[in-house]
């Protein structure tokens, strides 16, 4: 289907077409997490050299340095290599560990990547572009993040926010760091009290964003769950609305077209080269 069929079947559902996959409107999960290691410098500077903004994940060593990691102990990503938790192990430890050599990126140009330090994450920041920072521990880790913060230039509240999973870090950045977005993120479908999955609502994301004073929520893309009018209830209440992690083409025009602002995708540059071609099949 071409791009211009796809508009069309938009707009004669009623919706309304807020925005389309472009630099601006893509974030590449974990940098470009298609073509380079996930969460490395050369996966967020193929990012930046690409034209898009990026999501990174961050925890605190041990020894107090914020370093860019998904898991929460190093085995998936070092090969097995080392298996600490990401909390037990100090910066001395985390420089030697190789992040570049692991499944499919075996023996590839990426061998002898170590992970990053958020100081050099940063510095990739620029105007018109977003830096996702997801926060995966708890609020002890604001302080350390607050001082790398302060201790630069090029990240700013214009170019840089903060999501996370764990509520008590949301409020804390938010009192911390007041003048940077905070998002709440939320699967689509999260475990409840009681040991079973159910869909999230508009009323409950509400909710939550005001009891944690973010500005919005970066939800998990489910397009039974997420519909237009489910945006425009968020947006209604004055929160912004985001989605993950969405790598067919189809499904991140859909989600542009109920309203939501941003779509993080593992295939920034595929999906938007197959959009300016007028597809819609899967960019994978």
């Amino acid at each position: 289907m071409k791009k211009q069929t796809i508009l069309l079947s938009i707009l004669s559902a009623g919706a309304v077409f807020a925005a389309s996959p472009d630099y601006n409107t893509l974030i590449a999960h974990r940098g470009e997490s298609h073509d380079a290691p996930e969460n490395t410098l050369p996966a967020y500077k193929m990012a930046v050299e690409r034209g898009f903004g990026f999501e990174c994940d961050v925890y605190l060593s041990k020894d107090g340095r914020v370093f860019t990691f998904h898991d929460n102990n190093l085995k998936r990503t070092t090969g097995g290599a080392n298996t600490k938790a990401c909390c037990d192990v100090t910066w001395t430890e985390l420089e030697k560990v190789d992040v570049g050599n692991w499944g499919k990126w075996k023996d590839s140009r990426f061998k002898g990547t170590r992970p990053a330090l958020l100081e050099e994450v940063l510095a990739l920041a620029r105007d018109g572009r977003k830096i996702y920072v997801e926060v995966k521990p708890g609020p002890e880790i604001v302080p350390a993040i607050k001082r790398v913060f302060a201790a630069q230039s090029k990240a700013t509240p214009e170019n840089t926010l903060f999501i996370s999973f764990n509520e008590e870090s949301c409020k804390a950045l938010k009192r911390e760091m007041p003048d940077y977005k905070v998002y709440w993120l939320v699967s689509a479908r999260p475990k409840g009290a009681d040991g079973k999955r159910h869909p999230i609502t508009a009323d409950g994301i509400i909710a939550k964003c005001r009891k944690l004073g973010v500005d919005g929520v970066d939800a998990q893309y489910d397009p039974e769950i997420v519909t237009a009018d489910f945006v425009k209830a968020v947006h209604d209440a004055g929160f912004e609305f985001h989605v993950w992690t969405v790598d067919k083409l189809a499904d991140t025009v859909t989600a542009f077209s109920r309203g939501v602002e941003t779509v993080t995708t593992n295939c920034a540059k595929k999906q938007l080269d197959a959009w300016r071609r007028g597809e819609s099949s899967s960019a994978q």
